[in-house]
């Protein structure tokens, strides 16, 4: 191994060493609490080294969705890859994000509670930890495009529906069960006797109900 080798190497292990002290901090203490001071004591180097690797702590945030969102990349791909039905690849990525919720809550919950900010979408300002958190985030939600388009292409799915539209809607109702189950799953299991995890593949059911061909909710 070449010196220059050496040295890109040994850089890109303190640049994961300070990635995994932010995930250690943030996760305990909540991204918006924590400060570079807390990564850089977590990390064991001096707060200079931590900006020598990362501009912003929002960068750091940035790489840490990076590490989920491959994550469940690898996971959907793996789940829904055999599956040519459009219907159950859909209701298969949207239980391979439940999976993903439940075994990587941290990482999950990083990307869902993420706000998106004016200067992420700013034209002159670059900075490729966000590029690629986008361009990942990008490919979850084109693969649902897809499912989508496939299945009105076959007839499965309802052809008046807006393929984007569509979308964004099952993206978000999801994202909204999870987090109103994740939040009153004791006063939904103790008030009303129902559990939460035949909620959710209920909810799905009716997801897929209102958007297929001949489905109840036109």
């Amino acid at each position: 191994m070449g010196t220059l080798e050496r040295k890109e190497k040994e850089k890109e292990i303190r640049r994961n060493d300070i990635i995994d002290a932010a995930e250690k901090v943030f996760f305990s203490k909540g991204f918006d609490v924590a400060t570079m001071d807390d990564v850089a004591k977590e990390a064991e180097f001096s707060k200079r080294t931590i900006y020598v690797y990362f501009n912003s702590k929002h960068q750091i945030y940035f790489e840490i969705m990076i590490r989920g969102y491959k994550i469940l990349i690898d996971m959907m791909e793996n789940g829904i890859q055999y599956n040519d039905n459009p219907l159950d690849k859909i209701k298969g990525m949207g239980k391979t994000l439940y999976e993903f919720s439940q075994k990587y809550n941290y990482y999950f919950r990083s990307i869902i509670d993420y706000e998106n900010g004016e200067l992420d979408f700013a034209n002159g300002i670059s900075d490729k930890s966000r590029e690629e958190c986008y361009e990942l985030g990008e490919k979850i939600f084109n693969n649902l495009e897809v499912a989508l388009s496939s299945g009105i292409e076959q007839g499965a799915i309802r052809r008046d529906l807006d393929v984007v539209s569509t979308a964004i809607i099952l993206w978000s109702s999801v994202i909204g069960i999870f987090n109103t189950l994740y939040r009153k799953r004791n006063y939904i299991m103790n008030y009303h006797k129902r559990d939460s995890d035949k909620l959710i593949l209920n909810g799905f059911d009716l997801l897929i109900k209102s958007i297929e061909n001949g489905g109840s909710s036109r």
